[in-house]
């Protein structure tokens, strides 16, 4: 007889392992559908009763699965949906996708990903791999996850099998999904990160398998600070041309022809969504732990936290120019999810820059065709049609997220002033 590792990774490759899916939102439901379209069942477990009956009824809500995809699967009897924790005794392999949010002090707030731990300590048996994918500060997987399973008096790497696989889910992406963008696997040993990758193989094109779970846990931490470091550059970069009098666009479309050392980002309202806002955060809070500084990350959080003030100000100099003060203005912010097309406002600008509105007295609506309401703070926000007559009523609009299914022709026609945070009317 093999060892446990070998029979998890015979068991992968037969697609007879029961998978385990902690957390259905749009890391987890995404991998639960492409584990299940590889041949897997699967068993996804969540602590909103609302979602899960959603599931279970055939409604998907995660834009990135549609109805169809949801209900291929679960009518072939590879997916269903619990509350039940107890259930995951039976799954051969369990994946983590629980949410890491920062607290209000910018440190990280791994209560999740501890209680997914509890639920999994509680049916732990040998032959289980667990997978945790919620991105976190290197060391997590280890010094969290590992002491805590192994009190059960099981032993990581024998026993059973404990990895980390950072989630890359990009919301609204048409290109890259769950299936064809490459896969990070770190285990606590060896055969931990050879039974994960064996599981991961039929669903996922292409893994990348890395030597530690702190090495896979810094993959995701340094894509997200590229991309926060960058965008803080062209961020100020937008702050420099305007004191000068410059189009940043012309100028960055310009310095995109360069074929070769430079990558183009683009500036905007500040930075949104559940990664790049946050990822950089688990990285600075790690380094002040061990004495040092991060300050590429610390300064370009500051840029991109100051970019909703910049637009604000922006918006009472067109104001003004237009012989009207901002207090008492009737303004339209127009998009509130974080990004283009999608619905999600997590972490989402728009919501700095209305709030920063509303406390210099404007009156503020917003239009956003996919978020039709919003709560914040206990405030209820409702979407307002966007047509010629409802634009008349606006002293300024100010384009906060550029979504495609908004008719820019009629705001360049009627709107009084406009503050285009995306360069949406050009491009246009």
């Amino acid at each position: 007889m093999g060892s446990l590792a070998d029979e998890l990774i015979k068991k992968a490759e037969n697609r007879d392992a029961l998978f385990g899916i902690i957390g259905l939102g749009y890391v987890g439901l995404p991998l639960a559908v492409e584990l299940a379209n590889a041949g897997f069942r699967v068993l996804g477990f969540d602590v909103t009763q609302r979602v899960v009956d959603g599931l279970n009824a055939g409604t998907s809500h995660v834009k990135d699965v549609s109805a169809a995809q949801l209900n291929a699967v679960r009518s072939k009897g590879l997916f269903t949906a619990t509350t039940d924790g107890a259930k995951l005794a039976g799954c051969d392999a369990i994946s983590i996708c629980v949410p890491t949010p920062l607290s209000k002090f910018k440190d990280p707030d791994v209560s999740y990903i501890v209680a997914a731990t509890e639920t999994v300590k509680k049916v732990l048996r040998p032959g289980q791999a667990i997978i945790l994918e919620s991105t976190t500060y290197p060391g997590t997987t280890r010094e969290i996850m590992l002491p805590a399973l192994e009190a059960t008096g099981l032993k990581a790497g024998k026993d059973f099998f404990l990895a980390f696989s950072p989630e890359r889910v990009d919301p609204g992406n048409p290109v890259y999904k769950t299936k064809n963008t490459p896969k990070v696997v770190g285990g606590i040993t060896d055969d931990c990160r050879r039974v994960v990758a064996a599981l991961y193989r039929p669903a996922i094109d292409t893994l990348v398998e890395v030597s530690t779970t702190e090495a896979a846990e810094l993959v995701k931490l340094l894509e997200n600070t590229f991309r926060s470091v960058n965008i803080g550059l062209v961020n100020e970069m937008a702050i420099v041309c305007d004191k000068l009098g410059v189009d940043v666009w012309e100028v960055i479309e310009a310095a995109a022809t360069k074929p070769f050392g430079f990558m183009k980002f683009l500036p905007g309202p500040g930075l949104g969504g559940h990664c790049i806002p946050i990822d950089p955060h688990y990285l600075a809070w790690k380094m002040r732990g061990l004495n040092y500084k991060t300050r590429f990350i610390d300064l370009a959080g500051e840029l991109n936290t100051e970019m909703p003030l910049f637009w604000v100000r922006k918006t009472a100099e067109v104001l003004n120019d237009a012989g009207k003060a901002m207090k008492g203005a009737s303004i339209l912010v127009l998009g509130v999810a974080y990004k283009r097309d999608i619905e999600d406002i997590r972490e989402s600008p728009a919501l700095d820059i209305i709030r920063l509105l509303e406390g210099r007295g404007a009156k503020v609506s917003y239009h956003d065709p996919y978020v039709p309401s919003y709560n914040e703070d206990g405030h209820r926000a409702v979407s307002v049609p966007l047509t010629r007559e409802s634009l008349a009523l606006y002293d300024c609009v100010v384009i906060v997220t550029d979504h495609t299914k908004i008719d820019y022709d009629l705001i360049r026609r009627e709107a009084k002033a406009v503050v285009d945070t995306r360069n949406a009317l050009k491009k246009q």
